[in-house]
């Protein structure tokens, strides 16, 4: 692209009204009131290697480099996504599904890349989660720094934030303390101190601290004795409130984003961070996920939908416009969301090369690609390959492609390779969702003549009849037949011959799967 070009976009992104721009015009403005400075700006994301990364790691990945594009175009300045690995977290509960439960329980509290790593294949757990995340971040190309909690405290590179830490230990503890009850109270400290005999991280009170030598002072829970040990070289990791703050004046973090659930949590790290005399980054607060039930997805309920799921039914870009779609509105994420979510896609595909930069701008599919969508053909929706599935009843992606070729003259798995992973996916869906859920029922006697009179007129109709034609056909017989509200006739249609409450536009279909088939399907569905 042209500077002219750019400098056009620049000024359209001033004013687009899509929420990534909105995220990045606050970052300039954040940086506006700072010192100026040509360093990459930085982007980070969290994640705590526990466990194994899930789709709102996705999520936020994803949304994040949304506001970073976003950022750049508006700026043309340099930036840098950062994946922060919280590995130094005291491990605290065995997860039931992994191996070697009893050696595990015997390293709770430790740091979680001092665990051995239960599979065998690295050095610890931590490290064999955070080689989890990177495959994870690679599968879908994102460009990022990864970065580990323990290797930045053990090589010092914290040293000079945790030594401000303990210079302004009191103004830290007038952030927190308030925020606690009266028996936390009595146990808190922004240092958690990693036990030199057990190596477990330990949540202790200070009995003393030395700014001027950076060490702290505290009660050995085991044996009683006191332990003086340096804030700095790995000796001590922060908690949680404290180490998000460290970690943004650390690392000069410019923009963060975080769950509706922590709100109250950027806050106080905010202030803490001011009080180590840095800036909090900018960023929002996006909301939760909510399972079929409306409930709140948690990782330990295992509630809602792997991401692992959404890409056996679905591409990974229809799973970016979930993620993109409202992110400060609670949606539902379940396996009924994701038909509607690839249609969707290529709907904003599809528009995209007719739009004006502006309309652009605003398209999902510009925050999804970083500003160059593919051009994809895609004659037919995920709907209707759903519903040619279901008629057809194979799951012989041959079969189908010899329905799709029929309706898409020319159209083959290597000139259309999009929509043969569509054929797949839609087989996939089918399977575990479509089929189990069926329920035919029998027409009622005017359902019934109805019925006979469409078999027998579509008979009528050339073989090529277009489905506007055939859709035509099935409104007027359906209001001849006495249906008042049309919706009825296109309910029985489903039901009777789909064994579901809802269907594709009827026309359609029929032109995609062929008369004389539908013809059979309605005299089946009548016998």
């Amino acid at each position: 692209m042209s500077v002219s070009q750019d400098a056009g976009l620049r000024e359209l992104a001033e004013t687009s009204k899509a929420w990534a721009f909105d995220e990045a015009r606050a970052l300039v403005r954040r940086l506006a009131r700072m010192p100026q400075s040509d360093a990459p700006v930085v982007f980070e994301t969290g994640y705590g290697p526990s466990g194994l990364p899930h789709i709102g790691t996705f999520g936020e990945v994803a949304r994040t480099t949304m506001v970073q594009h976003a950022f750049e175009l508006l700026t043309g300045r340099e930036t840098k996504l950062i994946c922060f690995s919280d590995d130094m977290d005291g491990f605290r509960k065995v997860p039931a599904n992994l191996p070697k439960q009893e050696m595990l329980s015997q390293n709770l509290g430790r740091p979680l890349t001092m665990v051995p790593d239960p599979f065998g294949t690295h050095e610890s757990f931590g490290a064999h989660n955070n080689a989890r995340l990177q495959t994870f971040l690679d599968r879908f190309g994102f460009e990022y720094e990864f970065v580990s909690a323990t290797q930045r405290y053990q090589s010092g590179a914290f040293d000079e934030t945790l030594l401000r830490m303990l210079a302004v230990y009191d103004d830290v503890m007038k952030i927190i303390l308030p925020t606690l009850g009266a028996e936390r109270q009595k146990t808190y400290s922004p240092f958690l101190p990693v036990c030199p005999r057990s190596g477990k991280v330990l949540q202790v009170p200070m009995i003393a601290r030395d700014a001027a030598k950076g060490t702290i002072t505290y009660e050995d829970p085991e044996t009683g004795k006191r332990q003086e040990t340096p804030v700095t070289g790995g000796h001590v990791k922060c908690q949680w409130k404290a180490d998000w703050a460290m970690r943004w004046a650390a690392l000069g973090v410019d923009y963060e984003m975080a769950g509706k659930d922590l709100i109250d949590s950027v806050r106080l790290s905010s202030r803490i961070c001011r009080a180590l005399g840095a800036t909090p980054p900018a960023g929002f607060s996006y909301e939760l996920f909510l399972d079929e039930n409306a409930e709140k997805i948690s990782k330990s309920r295992g509630n809602g939908i792997t991401i692992d799921e959404w890409l056996r039914y679905a591409s990974p870009e229809s799973l970016s416009l979930f993620m993109y779609q409202a992110p400060r509105k609670a949606k539902r994420l379940y396996f009924d969301v994701i038909p509607k979510n690839v249609d969707e896609y290529l709907t904003f595909l599809s528009k995209y090369p007719q739009q004006t930069p502006k309309e652009q701008l605003s398209n999902p599919v510009w925050h999804i690609h970083k500003g160059n969508p593919p051009v994809v053909d895609v004659p037919i929706s995920f709907n209707m390959l759903l519903n040619l599935v279901s008629a057809s009843n194979s799951d012989d992606a041959e079969v189908l492609w010899g329905f799709i070729s029929r309706y898409a003259p020319g159209a083959t798995p290597q000139s259309h390779p999009e929509l043969d992973k569509m054929v797949g996916y839609a087989i996939n869906y089918f399977h575990d969702f479509v089929k189990p859920a069926k329920a035919y029922r029998a027409p009622t006697d005017k359902e019934r003549a109805a019925l006979e009179e469409l078999c027998t007129r579509l008979g009528g109709l050339a073989a090529d009849a277009h489905g506007a034609q055939i859709q035509s056909l099935v409104y007027e017989i359906g209001k001849s037949h006495g249906f008042d509200n049309l919706r009825d006739w296109f309910r029985a249609l489903y039901e009777v011959l789909l064994g579901q409450s809802q269907g594709p536009r009827f026309g359609n279909f029929t032109e995609l799967y062929g008369i004389n088939e539908t013809r059979a399907m309605i005299k089946k569905a009548l016998g």
